[in-house]
C-alpha cells in the first residue's frame, strides 16, 4: 500500500509520516511547496503521478480566528482545495480520508456529538471544514471523514505549550470553563488513522482521546503534571474572554463508531498528556 498524506509538515502530518514510516507503508509526504491544493491541476497531477492507493489530507487552513477577516483565503484552500483533492482521488481512485473537526457542529447541548448529526458551523473556519465535508462525500466513493478536536502534537504551537510557557513568564493563567472537549494527541491519532486507512470501512467518524474536560480543567491537569502546581489558574467565561471565531461550547464527540467498527479507541487525554510532556522539554 502506498500513503500521500498532505499537509506533511503540520502537527498530525509529522506523527502521520513517522507512523506510516515505522509500519514500513511506502509513504509520500506534500506540503505546500510539492502539491498547492488549490491549484487543481497540481493535485491531479502529484496524486496521480504518485500511484497512491490511499490520500490523508490534513493539508488545511487552520487560523480560528484570522479565518474570520480573511474568508476568501479560508474557503479556497478549506473547500476549494479538498474539493480538488477529492476529484484528483476519485479519478485515480484512490480512497481519501479528509481530516475534519467538531466546528461543523453549532456546540449546543450536553450530548456528545455523533457523526451522521446535523451540522451548523458558528464561525468562517467551521463553515469552510463543512464544505469540505460536502465535497468529499459528493465526490469520492472511497471515503472516510475524520473529525478531531483539540489536537496537540510534538510539531508546532498547541494549547499545552502555550500554557507552560505563560505559567513561566507569569506565573498565573486565565483560562475558559465553559467549552467542554477531548485533547487529542497526534501521536495517538496518527496510529488509528494509519489502521483506518488499511480498511474499507468507509463512512464519517470521530476521533479523540478519551474523556472529557473544559479548557480549564486541561490547564489544571496540564501544570499538575508538569510539577508546576505554584501557577494560578483562574477559570473565566467565554464572554470574559472576547475572540474574533466563536467558539462551540459542546464539542463532546461520541467514539462509539470506533468501536463498532474494530477499532481501538484512544486511551485517556490524561494519559496522553503525561506521555506528551515527556516528549517535550519545558
Amino acid at each position: 500500500m502506498k500513503v500521500l498524506v498532505t499537509g506533511a509538515k503540520g502537527q498530525l502530518g509529522t506523527d502521520l509520516m513517522n507512523e506510516l514510516e515505522k509500519r514500513g507503508i511506502e509513504s509520500i509526504g506534500v506540503d505546500v511547496q510539492e502539491m498547492d491544493i488549490t491549484d487543481k491541476e497540481a493535485c491531479m497531477r502529484v496524486i496521480s503521478e504518485s500511484k497512491a492507493d490511499a490520500v490523508i489530507h490534513c493539508a488545511a487552513y487552520t487560523a480560528v480566528d484570522a479565518a474570520e477577516d480573511n474568508v476568501d483565503l479560508c474557503r479556497k484552500i478549506n473547500g476549494e482545495g479538498t474539493r480538488n483533492v477529492a476529484l484528483a482521488c476519485q479519478a485515480t481512485g484512490a480512497k481519501l480520508m479528509y481530516i475534519s473537526t467538531d466546528y461543523v457542529f453549532d456546540g449546543q447541548g450536553t450530548r456528545p456529538w455523533e457523526p451522521d448529526d446535523s451540522r451548523s458551523p458558528l464561525n468562517v473556519y467551521g463553515q469552510t471544514k463543512y464544505e469540505g465535508e460536502l465535497a468529499v462525500e459528493e465526490l469520492v466513493e472511497k471515503f472516510f471523514t475524520v473529525r478531531i478536536a483539540w489536537v496537540f502534537g510534538v510539531a508546532g504551537k498547541n494549547f499545552i505549550k502555550t500554557m507552560l510557557r505563560l505559567g513561566k513568564e507569569r506565573g498565573a493563567v486565565s483560562v475558559v470553563d465553559d467549552q467542554v472537549g477531548s485533547p487529542t494527541y497526534t501521536y495517538d491519532l496518527a496510529r488509528l488513522l494509519v489502521d483506518m486507512i488499511q480498511t474499507d470501512r468507509y463512512g464519517r467518524y470521530h476521533a479523540t482521546n478519551e474523556g472529557f474536560c473544559s479548557w480549564y480543567e486541561f490547564a489544571c491537569e496540564i501544570f499538575r503534571q508538569a510539577g508546576m502546581n505554584e501557577v494560578k489558574v483562574t477559570p473565566v467565561s467565554s464572554d470574559q474572554f472576547p475572540v474574533k471565531a466563536v467558539r462551540p461550547a459542546n464539542s463532546r464527540m461520541s467514539k462509539a463508531k470506533l468501536a463498532e467498527n474494530g477499532f481501538e479507541p484512544l486511551p485517556t487525554w490524561q494519559d496522553a498528556l503525561g506521555r506528551f510532556l515527556k516528549e517535550i522539554e519545558y
